[in-house]
């Protein structure tokens, strides 16, 4: 039985060190990182043994998590509103989104969990994935301080918003408006350039333009949406031009 025991002790050992080089994070305190994907249902069925579940790294976890993706919307996203702001963020720490995050890394196979959790899917389960992810996110914290956790979600998170993963959240109108009146620049103007395709089906092309000069031009299934594609293109341009002004 002590054999059995220190077989499976050395198994989550190994485990847990091809994980971090798999993500390319080295933890000083292997344990925390041990306790961030420790499930209550595994602590239950271990009680002679001195575990404990992540469910307090998760409550950290979370809080660092909104600070951290806070600090990156307030730095990139100049121009937008503090309700903007807020409904961007919690599309991104949504528990679909944190799910997506820990599938990419594959936090699933890594958890520890009762048989009883094993045998009803709990690898799977969109809940305790998203724990598991903010859980992560806290032990990081705690090992490695703030900058290691923006590191990380540099890698994991951030690009995701540069890529246009929530912008089905994000008003670029009205950005793009703000900040022409901000600067005083001039008069906004859209046009639809191309409407194609079957009526069920329809793509359009819309074209942004700041006092008659194409600054944007986007496309979407609606006009609405490729309007709002063409104001992102526009934002883009316009702190590129001003990145090269500097």
């Amino acid at each position: 039985m002590e054999n059995i025991i220190r077989i499976k002790i050395q198994q989550i050992e190994q485990v847990f060190k091809d994980f971090q080089e798999k993500i390319g994070i080295s933890f000083s305190n292997v344990s925390i990182l041990k306790q961030a994907f420790t499930h209550s249902s595994y602590v239950n069925e271990h009680r002679k043994k001195p575990f404990e579940d992540n469910e307090r790294l998760e409550f950290l976890g979370d809080a660092v998590l909104e600070l951290t993706v806070s600090l990156f919307l307030y730095n990139k996203y100049a121009t937008m509103s503090e309700g903007e702001l807020t409904k961007l963020r919690a599309a991104i720490v949504c528990e679909p989104s944190l799910v997506k995050f820990a599938n990419e890394l594959d936090f699933g196979s890594v958890v520890l969990l009762g048989k009883g959790e094993e045998l009803t899917g709990g690898r799977t389960r969109p809940a305790l994935l998203a724990d598991v992810f903010e859980a992560f996110i806290g032990a990081l914290y705690l090992d490695q301080g703030l900058q290691s956790v923006e590191k990380f979600l540099e890698q994991i998170v951030f690009p995701k918003i540069n890529d246009g993963a929530f912008s089905h959240v994000m008003d670029y109108k009205s950005q793009l408006q703000e900040l022409i009146q901000r600067e005083g620049s001039g008069q906004l103007e859209y046009r639809i350039l191309l409407e194609k395709g079957p009526a069920h089906s329809k793509e359009f092309v819309s074209q942004v333009l700041l006092n008659s000069i194409e600054i944007g031009v986007g496309n979407g299934r609606s006009k609405k949406e490729a309007e709002q594609h063409a104001a992102q293109k526009a934002l883009e341009h316009l702190k590129s031009m001003n990145e090269q002004r500097k």
